[in-house]
């Protein structure tokens, strides 16, 4: 059935209407609305709140905290205008405003070769291919070992530019490579057009970025990464990721290149009856050219999790463990372990994590933190 404009206008307001009324496919977050010729609308939403204890974080500076916070809120738009021609635009909160945290149009040849372009995640680790909505648990997804969704980039960790990306070898061989424009250390964090308007001597220089994974188990396609199946798959896959940009490292004194790379493993591995077992790990390496020894080092991961197949009420139970480590240059290590439980109730739609943190900073007094997080996609 080909529709006119108006009649488009009305099934895309009725599938707003849909998602506010809390409408929404029992298999995913999100609502569909199919217009015929392979056109079609989606709209969807997901939130994370949390409530941390932390040490010494209460304002007196003594006293523990006892915070409330809604970490992330987000709306996510698709669209597709045929089997080939598809677009996503995705918002998230940053506390007091909404911003552009996806916007991009996807060109879907095959299944082999696929082209975006626009505002997207570019190619990277597992950790922050996953982002926080799809990892073990825990919060661990950025900040310690995996950096790439703090340094650089647009806002969380999103940059313009475009990537090819594809799954070949019977979806076992996954590729991205892209370039962005990339966003520099050391004076702000500015693209190269914004360092050169302030009058930084510095190359246009774009960021390049690229990963390959090889899956020995289940195939994973697609271009975004899940840390954990939640023993819906048998998994073996090993992940080599990279970044190269000229000029990348600018200051008043020196410029500098900035490059990275890591190879990240996952194995996860069902037993019929009892529940599944994931390991995961991963090495870092950091490279600011010798100017910024603070974001220059090294940095490892590894965690483990088992989820049980026998439900407890609503869900499953699913603990986990996970330690990482970031070496800078200037000899100061920051460590962090993190140990908790998962309530699974709805895959990554719906799940609730309670978790002990403590993380140590070399010549800095360690800090300790209990959170409930809440999760919930539509």
């Amino acid at each position: 059935m080909r529709l006119k404009r108006g009649g488009r206008q009305v099934l895309l307001a009725a599938a707003v209407a849909a998602v506010a009324a809390g409408i929404a496919n029992p298999a995913c977050a999100g609502a569909t609305i199919n217009m015929g010729d392979d056109k079609s609308v989606s709209v969807g939403f997901g939130l994370r709140e949390s409530f941390t204890s932390a040490e010494d974080a209460a304002p007196n500076g003594s006293g523990r905290s006892q915070d409330f916070n809604l970490d992330s809120g987000r709306l996510y738009f698709g669209a597709s205008l045929n089997k080939n021609i598809k677009g996503m635009f995705n918002t998230e909160w940053d506390g007091d405003k909404i911003r552009v945290l996806d916007a991009a149009g996807q060109f879907a040849i095959s299944p082999e070769f696929n082209i975006w372009a626009g505002r997207l995640l570019s190619p990277s680790d597992r950790a922050n291919m996953a982002g926080p909505y799809y990892s073990m648990g825990g919060g661990y997804w950025a900040g310690v070992a995996s950096r790439y969704g703090y340094n650089g980039g647009i806002f969380r960790g999103r940059d313009d530019g475009v990537v090819v990306w594809g799954n070949v070898a019977d979806g076992k061989l996954g590729y991205s490579f892209g370039a962005f424009e990339g966003h520099t250390f050391g004076i702000g964090s500015l693209t190269q057009s914004q360092a050169k308007a302030a009058g930084v001597n510095a190359d246009d220089s774009l960021m390049y970025a690229g990963r390959l994974q090889y899956d020995f188990w289940d195939a994973e396609p697609g271009y975004y990464g899940t840390g954990n199946y939640l023993g819906n798959a048998d998994i073996l896959s090993i992940g080599v990721a990279g970044r190269y940009q000229k000029d990348g490292i600018l200051t008043v004194a020196k410029n500098g290149k900035y490059s990275s790379y890591n190879v990240d493993f996952l194995m996860e591995k069902r037993f019929k009856g009892s529940g599944a077992v994931a390991v995961e790990a991963a090495y870092y390496d950091y490279d600011t050219d010798d100017i910024i020894l603070a974001e220059q080092g090294k940095a490892y991961s590894a965690g483990v999790s088992y989820i049980f197949e026998q439900k407890a009420g609503w869900g499953k139970l699913q603990p986990f463990a996970h330690w990482q480590k970031f070496s800078a240059d200037t000899n100061i290590d920051t460590k962090q372990v993190d140990a908790g439980v998962n309530y699974i109730i709805d895959g990554y739609n719906a799940q609730v994590s309670a978790f002990y943190s403590k993380t140590k900073v070399t010549s800095v007094a360690s800090q300790d933190k209990f959170s409930v997080t809440l999760q919930l996609q539509y």
